[in-house]
């Protein structure tokens, strides 16, 4: 079975500005998504998505293919990964190349493993889910949290649960925006292209291989976990 690793990497980032391709801890941050997928020995192809110049030279450096830029129509603010995903796709067909198993790895996402996207595509394959991807478990039963109004004041969100033993109350978890697995026909069937599959599985990540980079701040956080990630876990 044919298989291929899209990186979606689009040039704007108003948050952190150029954000895909951004230092962190000595390599462009996309370095570590291709690292990833070259060494997991799972692809026949690892390409990246983008409609940047800049970020297609650095992709192809760290050993990415880039055979086309993306469109215009899919590099605003609103077009989701799924989006993304389906425009590679209809350009590889439209070269008679097609691909029974598709990944869609993001580019920020340097805690990724090899062995985890090995993970998830064995538990795809295994149990014949439409779409795998890490998710994590909440660090405090959701059913016990709280909401606070523009005044401070704070109220349960689920009253119900307030004298309920946190361990009596059911884990919860949540996605943590790391690769998509999906098999390629159910896929291209869905209406909603994001959802990337209607039977779907998980694998589970430490809190330590779990890091979302949407502020400076996060940035700093993501590089100290991952000298731990580097140090323990990558092999």
């Amino acid at each position: 079975m044919k298989s291929i690793a899209i990186i979606p990497a689009r040039g704007g980032s108003k948050r952190i500005p150029k954000k895909n391709i951004k230092e962190f801890c000595g390599n462009p941050i996309i370095a570590y998504s291709i690292e990833a997928a070259l060494k997991s020995k799972l692809f026949d192809v690892v390409m990246v998505s983008t409609e940047s110049e800049e970020i297609a030279a650095i992709a192809k450096a760290f050993g990415a293919e880039v055979p086309f830029l993306r469109s215009a129509k899919n590099s605003d603010d609103f077009t989701g990964p799924g989006d993304v995903v389906l425009e590679v796709l209809e350009n590889y067909a439209q070269k008679e190349i097609k691909f029974d198993n598709v990944c869609c790895l993001f580019a920020t996402a340097p805690f990724v493993l090899p062995k985890r996207l090995q993970e998830g595509y064995e538990l795809m394959i295994k149990e014949n889910f439409d779409c795998v991807f890490p998710v994590a478990e909440f660090s405090s039963p959701i059913l016990r949290s709280l909401k606070m109004d523009d005044n401070s004041s704070v109220e349960r969100n689920f009253p119900q649960y307030e004298k309920s033993r946190s361990q009596d109350l059911p884990k919860a978890f949540y996605d943590v925006g790391q690769f998509y697995w999906s098999q390629t026909t159910p896929f291209l069937k869905l209406e909603n292209k994001n959802e990337f599959g209607k039977k779907r599985g998980a694998i589970i990540l430490s809190s330590m291989e779990v890091q979302d980079i949407d502020h400076p701040e996060d940035w700093e956080v993501a590089e100290f976990k991952f000298q731990y990630i580097k140090e323990k876990l990558w092999k």
